[in-house]
Formats: C-alpha cells, sequence, structure tokens
C-alpha cells in the first residue's frame, strides 16, 4: 500500500526524542508558512511527500557573490514579480533543500513564463524563488513541479522519502505586479536575473 506520507519512526538514525526535535523544527517552518500566508495570501497543498506553498509579491533585489564579495543586485527594470515556493517534508513539516523546482505560469492553456527556481536565503522564510516578467495581474495557472531528490538520505527507515517527482497546479491566482527598491543596500552590482516570459 502507497504511504501518504514520509515515514517518523524510531530507527538506528533516530530516536523518538530526535524525532520530536526535527518535529519541533517543522513546526517553526510552518509558523513562517502560515504568517506569509496571513500576509501575501499564499497558495498551499500537500502532494507526495511535500507540502507545498506559493507565493508572490512585487520584484525585489537581493546579495550574490560576485569576485568573492556580497553585492546587492537590485530587481532589474523588466522585472514587476517575485515568485517564490516553499517546500517542506509533509510529515516533519520542515524545508527541503537541495529540490529541483520549476514553476510554469499559463492563461486559458497558453503559455506565459517557464522557469527553473533556485535556493533563495531568506531571513524569515527560506524558500526558491525568482523574479519575473509578467505581462498583468492575472488571473494564471501556477504549475508546480518538484523533482526527484538527487540527495542521498540518511536512515533505513526514515530515509525512504522524495524519490517522486511531484506537480502541483494553483488556479486563479493573481500576482502583485511591481518592483520593492532597495536604494540603500551596498555595494551594489549589475541587476538581479528576471525570467522573461515564452
Amino acid at each position: 500500500m502507497r504511504r501518504t506520507s514520509p515515514p517518523m519512526a524510531p530507527s538506528n538514525e533516530a530516536t523518538e526524542e530526535q524525532l520530536d526535535v526535527a518535529r519541533a523544527q517543522g513546526n517553526a517552518y510552518h509558523r513562517a508558512m502560515r504568517a506569509m500566508a496571513e500576509e501575501e495570501g499564499a497558495h498551499t497543498a500537500q502532494v507526495g511527500d511535500y507540502l507545498i506553498g506559493f507565493v508572490n509579491e512585487e520584484a525585489e533585489g537581493m546579495y550574490a557573490l560576485d569576485d568573492d564579495q556580497l553585492v546587492w543586485r537590485e530587481a532589474a527594470e523588466d522585472a514587476n514579480v517575485h515568485l517564490e515556493v516553499a517546500v517542506a517534508d509533509a510529515a516533519d513539516g520542515r524545508f527541503v533543500p537541495g529540490l529541483t523546482v520549476h514553476l510554469r505560469l499559463s492563461r486559458d492553456g497558453a503559455p506565459i513564463l517557464a522557469a527553473d527556481l533556485p535556493f533563495l536565503w531568506h531571513p524569515f522564510l527560506h524558500h526558491y524563488g525568482i523574479n519575473a516578467s509578467v505581462p498583468d495581474e492575472g488571473p494564471y495557472r501556477v504549475t508546480i513541479r518538484v523533482a526527484a531528490a538527487g540527495f542521498m538520505r540518511h536512515d533505513p527507515v526514515n530515509g525512504r522519502r522524495y524519490e517522486r517527482p511531484v506537480e502541483v497546479h494553483f488556479d486563479n491566482v493573481s500576482l502583485a505586479n511591481g518592483r520593492k527598491p532597495s536604494p540603500d543596500a551596498r555595494p551594489r552590482g549589475p541587476a538581479a536575473p528576471t525570467a522573461a516570459g515564452t
């Protein structure tokens, strides 16, 4: 019988107390996801071994390494939305790093945008995301595909997770259009990447 969520059982790698610590970490991440949903109107769904959340806001800048120095990369002039996907473990609720996350926007069956979303560190909610240029606020169909995880997993009992790709759709999604400038960030580098329409 196919399980509906990843296992969480004591093993030679994890005691019940250690699993409780993992759940506590997941509860904290889930609180952050819930707060983001209340603030930004996130869409969430459980699919396979994951809880996936999607939220969007105005395009924004971010720091990146450039010749061994962090430089601020402002949102490009053509960027008008920041697309964010949070991926958590469906059993313990912790953020899942190291995934390949792909996002597609469409309207009435016509493709609008397709992009792979890199991991982005965030002081509040780690996520996968990218700035993008979209024609208007929508509404759009958002399709998120998470590939089977390529990283190795500890634990002979609990490590059997993330083995299949998953896909989820959110319909009638409106996107915030605009840019969030950060004029005080220094030093400055080239503009952040923008995913453009198809």
